[in-house]
C-alpha cells in the first residue's frame, strides 16, 4: 500500500458512502427515500471514519486537497507530494462516484428531477449567491482544517502501522464532519472538499444518467476556492497562534 493509492482507496470509500447516502436519500424507490438531513450528514461522517482508518496508516489520510494544501502550508507536508495525493483524493472520488451510479443505476432511471440526480454527485447551493456561498465554504473548511490541526497536532502523517481498535482515532474527525454539517451545511450542502465535489462532478458529465440535466459548471468554482481558501486560512492561524 502507497501513499497514493491509499489516498484513492480511502477518498473512494469516503465517496462512494457519502454519495450512497445521499442517493439513499434522494433517489425514488430506494429503501431510505426521504429520511432526510440527518441521515445525509450521519452518512458522510461515517463514510470519513471509514476512509481515514483505511488510509491513515499508509497517507496519513488526508482524502481532501484542502487539507493536503494547508498541511503544506504549515510546513508539515512536502509541496513535492502535493500533486500526488490530490491526484489520488480526484481519481478516487471519481471512482466512489462511479460506483454508487452503479450501486443505485435503476433508481437513477426511475428519478426524474435533475436536480436530485445532481445533487447525488456534487454540492448545490440553497440560495444562489456567489458571494454568500463562497464564504460559506471558507467557513466550513475552516473549521475542518482548524480543529483537524488541534485533534492531530498538524502530524496528519502515516503511521506505517495498521490501525485496528486505533481506528477510534479516527473518531473525533468524523464527529468534526458531523458537526459541519448539521450546523454549517444548510447553505451550500458543505462540499469542504474540492475532490469530493469536482470528481463526482465530472462523473455526472459524463455517465449516461437519465433526466440528469447540467452538471451545473458555473457553480464548480465555489466548492473547489472556498474549501482551498479556508483551509489555508486555518492554516496560517494555527501557526500563529500555536
Amino acid at each position: 500500500m502507497t501513499p497514493f493509492i491509499a489516498e484513492l482507496l480511502g477518498t473512494m470509500l469516503l465517496i462512494l458512502l457519502g454519495d450512497g447516502v445521499v442517493a439513499n436519500v434522494v433517489l425514488n424507490d430506494t429503501k431510505g427515500n426521504n429520511s432526510g438531513w440527518i441521515v445525509i450528514t450521519t452518512g458522510w461522517a461515517l463514510g470519513v471514519f471509514v476512509g481515514i482508518t483505511v488510509a491513515g496508516p499508509y497517507s496519513g489520510a488526508h482524502l481532501n486537497p484542502a487539507v493536503t494544501i494547508a498541511l503544506a502550508v504549515a510546513g508539515k507536508f512536502a509541496w513535492a507530494d502535493v500533486p500526488s495525493y490530490i491526484l489520488a483524493q480526484m481519481l478516487g472520488a471519481a471512482l466512489g462516484a462511479f460506483l454508487v451510479w452503479a450501486m443505485y443505476y435503476n433508481h437513477f432511471q426511475r428519478t426524474n428531477e435533475p436536480g436530485s440526480v445532481l445533487a447525488v454527485f456534487c454540492t448545490g447551493p440553497a440560495v444562489r449567491n456567489y458571494a454568500s456561498n463562497i464564504i460559506s465554504e471558507i467557513v466550513g473548511a475552516f473549521v475542518l482544517v482548524f480543529v483537524v490541526f488541534y485533534v492531530t497536532k498538524a502530524e496528519i502523517v502515516p503511521t506505517k502501522t495498521e490501525i485496528g481498535l486505533g481506528s477510534v482515532g479516527a473518531l473525533p474527525v468524523a464527529f468534526l464532519v458531523w458537526a459541519i454539517g448539521l450546523s454549517l451545511g444548510g447553505t451550500t450542502g458543505y462540499a469542504i472538499n474540492p475532490a469530493r465535489d469536482l470528481g463526482p462532478r465530472i462523473m455526472h458529465a459524463i455517465l449516461p444518467i437519465k433526466s440528469k440535466g447540467t452538471s451545473d459548471w458555473a457553480y464548480s468554482w465555489i466548492p473547489i476556492l472556498g474549501p482551498i481558501l479556508g483551509g489555508v486560512i486555518a492554516a496560517l492561524l494555527y501557526m500563529q497562534l500555536r
